[in-house]
């Protein structure tokens, strides 16, 4: 069967929207809250309903038959609107406009018409419903059918009667104005705390991606002088080592043949992390620091007004250069979070180590010196950076406030390379809130 565009609107407007079955205040955070309007709709409907039948069949004079059906008609549908209030309208709309057409051979001097004092209470229940829910567009056509029933209805006015229609039309635009109001604002601040959570979301996910980059770059350096070193040692161990026959002359020059390709393949897969589009990479040229800068590192700190000890075991192995770099890296990034969040507070920096593991602890007490920190919010980049380094590794990361108020970071780097680095999990019992 073809539809109009006129009647394909009027379905679009009984059709209930994509979220239609979801009640009134379902994104409350309290219990109470999301079912407080089944509440009032009962206590609308329990009131409404015997004072109904009660106006109808004493006031207006109308059988007892048709008081009962027009009270449900009025007051039942009352319950839909918490999920469904367009279409408890219209059923209440309905049954308002017969009522209002069996009360012309009823008892209606000195009485409210079309519109009883009950039907005007249980029409704004609805509209406040429907602003609470739907859009301006709704709303507004629910206002101009409601009135212009009213309109029609009025008229051809009952004897003796008194107009209300004209009462409902200045009582529902006012109670949908203020409802489609508070609607309208609810609706912005959540889409702005969407918003806000994809920014936030993108901004993780970009901090994330910045520090890979960064961290392939320091990767290429270390990485890419050892390739130099094993490709110069091949090419000069003819020339170093006598005696060698052809077979092992070849092997070397194979070596370092292979380790030139590998390192002219890296250098072009990597050339995008290396450059920063400033043409300045002067700082990337720079030997990268490592357990041994620690000192300094505590020591710049100390100067700064922060007060930090560094206890540093004597007796640690020969540290990869990937774990080298990561507990300094560690460690700086721990003491720019106290100086940034805890200014003041004292700070203690263990670096211990075993033939498998190199242990890295900072633990820093609660503020002191100051009422508030430097920084109130954080980026989310030194944890996040943190636990990037630790995955490099193949370590672990456990990071938490402590009970005195202070915070602790304590990193455990495998001193072995993982076969699979990245696929290790990283354990962290915090959010970064650096």
């Amino acid at each position: 069967m073809k539809t109009t565009p006129l009647s394909r609107r009027a379905l679009d407007l009984l059709r209930p929207p994509a979220e239609a079955t979801r009640p009134l205040f379902a994104r409350a955070p309290r219990r109470w809250q999301r079912w407080s309007p089944y509440v009032v709709a009962g206590g609308f409907v329990a009131a409404l309903l015997p004072v109904t039948i009660t106006v109808l069949a004493n006031d207006y004079r109308l059988g007892g038959g048709w008081a009962g059906a027009l009270g449900v008609g009025q007051t039942v549908p009352l319950l839909l609107a918490v999920t469904r209030p367009l279409q408890a309208w219209v059923l209440v709309l309905a049954f308002d406009v017969l009522g209002a057409l069996l009360l012309y051979g009823a008892d209606t001097t000195a009485r409210a018409w079309p519109w009883p004092p009950t039907v005007i209470v249980g029409c704004l229940v609805l509209m406040a419903a429907l602003g609470l829910r739907e859009r301006t567009r709704t709303l507004v056509t629910v206002w101009l059918v409601t009135g212009a029933a009213g309109l029609a209805l009025g008229v051809f006015p009952p004897g003796g009667s008194t107009s209300t229609y004209v009462l409902l039309i200045v009582l529902a635009g006012v109670v949908l104005a203020v409802t489609g109001a508070v609607h309208q604002r609810e609706e912005a601040e959540r889409l702005l705390a969407e918003q806000e959570t994809i920014s936030g979301a993108e901004r993780a996910q970009r901090t994330l991606l910045e520090e890979r980059a960064r961290i392939a770059r320091e990767l290429h350096d270390v990485v890419a002088h050892h390739m130099s070193v094993i490709t110069v040692q091949a090419d000069s161990a003819p020339y170093r080592l006598t005696g060698l026959d052809e077979a092992a002359r070849g092997e070397f020059a194979s070596i370092a043949a292979g380790a030139r390709e590998s390192l002219s393949e890296m250098r072009r897969l990597l050339a995008v992390l290396r450059s920063d589009g400033s043409g300045e990479d002067g700082g990337e040229r720079a030997p990268q620091p490592g357990v041994d800068r620690l000192q300094q590192l505590v020591e710049a700190t100390v100067r700064s007004g922060q007060p930090a000890t560094l206890s540093l075991a004597a007796d640690l192995p020969a540290l990869p250069p990937a774990v080298d770099l990561s507990a300094y890296r560690i460690v700086q990034e721990a003491l720019a979070n106290v100086v940034r969040h805890a200014p003041g507070a004292p700070t203690r920096v263990s670096v211990t180590g075993d033939e498998r593991h190199l242990t890295v602890v900072v633990v820093n007490g609660p503020a002191v010196g100051r009422t508030s920190p430097l920084e109130t919010s954080g980026t989310g980049h030194g944890l996040v950076g943190m636990r990037e380094r630790v995955r490099l590794t193949g370590g672990s990361l456990d990071t938490g406030p402590l009970p005195d108020g202070g915070f602790r970071i304590a990193a455990r780097l495998p001193l072995d390379a993982p076969s699979t680095s990245t696929s290790l999990p990283v354990n962290s019992r915090s959010e970064d809130t650096s």
